[in-house]
């Protein structure tokens, strides 16, 4: 589906079915150089089961055209916009790493528009080694390669989504390298790591969410470890839902997260 949102033209994924605005809405918000892929199982099922869903590319990300924004507050409006153009008043924002910030970001902006807030693969602040930062400056598809390693557990799917014998670390690596790639001109993975590692706001924005809250950690998360999630979830009075996986939970371990998701929307 695409949509115009601020003049621009922006991708939605709606899992399978016409995107209707009248049914209770969710908005999935994908992480640094993903686009609205990592969010396929959970579409499906939640646009098969009564809800409107809008699994997005961000801005200047895949299929979503315009520059990549500079920060979270510019995508937390954005998000925000989003909503005005597919003429939704309320929805659900469940965010994977820096889409989790956006979310973040948005319910702050907006309180009474959004109905409950998920964070996956979360932390505040979410900070960028300065090694890591480099080599995305420098050798960007070399960084990829690093965040694979450490965004991943294991080196096979369970035999069920994406399906058994499914590549993990290959899907991924080639998602990143396609998405980097669309992007002419600038460098999106340091980009999007710098938009990371610069957010400051997170706890004040956490005062001003007044939806359900819940937090999804992966127990081997090695990319934003769960310790690292403690305060925000303290500030936002969040459940916290530990996932069995490394920091691509969607793909490890796709069943616990959906069931995660589907328990965290009933409150």
């Amino acid at each position: 589906m695409k949509l115009e949102v601020n003049g621009v033209d922006a991708y939605a994924y709606t899992g399978g079915k016409t995107f209707d605005p009248a049914l209770p809405c969710i908005v999935f918000l994908h992480g640094a150089l993903h686009d609205h892929s990592d969010w396929t199982l959970l579409a499906r099922w939640f646009a098969h089961h009564g809800y409107g869903v809008l699994a997005v590319d961000l801005p200047g990300h895949a299929r979503s055209t315009g520059a990549a924004l500079p920060d979270m507050q510019a995508l937390a409006a954005w998000t925000l916009a989003l909503l005005d153009a597919a003429k939704v008043q309320r929805a659900a924002l469940v965010g994977h790493s820096m889409g989790s910030l956006i979310a973040l970001a948005a319910a702050a902006l907006a309180p009474d528009r959004v109905t409950h807030l998920l964070m996956l693969g979360t932390a505040y602040p979410m900070k960028v080694s300065e090694a890591l930062l480099a080599t995305a400056r420098d050798a960007p598809l070399k960084a990829i390669d690093m965040v694979n390693s450490f965004s991943h557990s294991t080196w096979a799917a369970k035999p069920s989504y994406p399906g058994p014998g499914s590549w993990l670390h290959g899907a991924e690596r080639a998602l990143m390298r396609r998405v980097q790639a669309s992007q002419k001109g600038l460098n999106l993975f340091e980009h999007d790591f710098q938009i990371c590692d610069r957010y400051i706001d997170g706890l004040q924005a956490a005062a001003k969410v007044t939806c359900p809250s819940t937090l999804m950690l992966g127990s081997r998360d090695q990319m934003t470890a769960p310790k690292q999630a403690k305060e925000l979830a303290a500030a936002l009075k969040a459940q916290v839902v530990m996932v069995n996986a490394g920091h691509s939970m969607m793909s490890e371990a796709p069943e616990q997260v959906l069931a995660a998701v589907r328990q965290a929307l009933r409150a």
